[in-house]
C-alpha cells in the first residue's frame, strides 16, 4: 500500500453533505491509503447515502459531542463499527454550530453563546479525550478547521468568539498531549459555500472579502485546498509541528488595508 497516509486509521467528524471539507478529507485520506470511519449526528441514513459516494464504504458511527455518553463510549463504538479497530492515528474535528442568537454580538445571550461554545471549541477537548484510549499508546494526529479568529469579521459575532476559544483550545491540548506523541493543529480555510455556510447571516458580505483580497484566489465552491491541508497534517511529514494554525485562504490573513 502507498501513499501519505498509508496504513493509517483515520476518524473524520463533520461530514453533512458532498461539498463540505470534511467529506473531502475523508475522500483524500482514502485516496492516499488510509482507512476511514466517519461520525454523524442526527440523521445517520443520509451521511450514510453521503459516505456512499467515497471511494470506498466506510462505516458511519453515531456522535452527539455534547453527549457525555456518546463521548464515554466513542472508542468501543468505533472498534464495533470499523472491524474491531483497537487503534487510530488521526482524528479530524470539523464540528461547529451557532444558534441564531449567536450572531449578534451585542444581543446574543448567554444560553446561545455557551452552546456556540461547547460545539464548536469545547468538543475539540472531548472529542480528542474520547479517542485517547485509542492513541495514547502510539501517538497520532489531531486536526481541527477553525475560521481565523485574530480579528472581527463581519457578522460572524460569537461564532468567531467560540472560533478563538477553539484556536486556544488547540494550543492547550498540544501542551497536554505532546508528551504522549499526539500532535494538535488547525487548518484556518477561507470561506466556503457549504451547509454550514447557510447559518452565517451576511455569509456574502465574508464572501466578498476573498474576491477581493485573495492574492493567489480562492474558489467559493472548493473544498479541496483545505481538505488537502488537513490530510497533510495527518501525514508524517510535520512530525514535530504542533499547536499551529495553517491558513488555507488564498493568502487573505496576511493582507493589509
Amino acid at each position: 500500500m502507498s501513499g501519505l497516509l498509508a496504513g493509517k486509521r483515520i476518524l473524520v467528524t463533520g461530514v453533512v453533505t458532498d461539498a463540505s471539507i470534511a467529506f473531502h478529507v475523508a475522500r483524500l485520506a482514502q485516496e492516499e491509503g488510509a482507512e476511514v470511519v466517519l461520525t454523524g449526528f442526527g440523521r445517520l441514513s443520509l451521511i450514510e447515502r453521503i459516505a456512499a459516494g467515497l471511494p470506498k464504504p466506510v462505516p458511519v458511527v453515531e456522535l452527539d459531542v455534547t453527549d457525555q455518553t456518546h463521548l464515554d463510549t466513542l472508542a468501543e463504538r468505533i472498534g464495533a463499527a470499523a472491524d474491531g479497530w483497537d487503534r487510530i492515528d488521526g482524528v479530524v474535528h470539523s464540528i461547529a454550530y451557532g444558534p441564531r442568537g449567536a450572531f449578534s454580538f451585542l444581543d446574543g445571550d448567554w444560553a446561545d453563546v455557551s452552546t456556540a461554545v461547547q460545539v464548536s471549541a469545547y468538543s475539540l477537548k472531548s472529542l480528542t479525550t474520547a479517542c485517547l484510549p485509542l492513541m495514547e499508546d502510539r501517538g497520532g494526529s489531531v486536526v481541527g478547521l477553525t475560521f481565523d479568529a485574530t480579528v472581527a469579521w463581519p457578522r460572524y459575532d460569537w461564532m468567531g468568539v467560540a472560533k478563538a476559544a477553539l484556536e486556544s483550545t488547540s494550543r492547550y491540548l498540544a501542551r497536554d498531549l505532546g508528551g504522549r506523541g499526539i500532535r494538535c493543529n488547525l487548518v484556518a480555510a477561507g470561506p466556503l459555500r457549504s451547509m454550514a455556510a447557510k447559518s452565517i447571516p451576511g455569509f456574502g458580505e465574508l464572501a466578498e472579502v476573498w474576491q477581493q483580497r485573495a492574492p493567489i484566489g480562492w474558489d467559493l465552491v472548493d473544498p479541496d485546498p483545505a481538505a488537502r491541508g488537513v490530510v497533510a497534517l495527518l501525514s508524517d511529514f510535520f512530525p514535530r509541528t504542533t499547536g499551529e494554525i495553517v491558513h488555507v485562504d488564498g493568502g487573505v490573513h496576511m493582507m493589509g488595508a
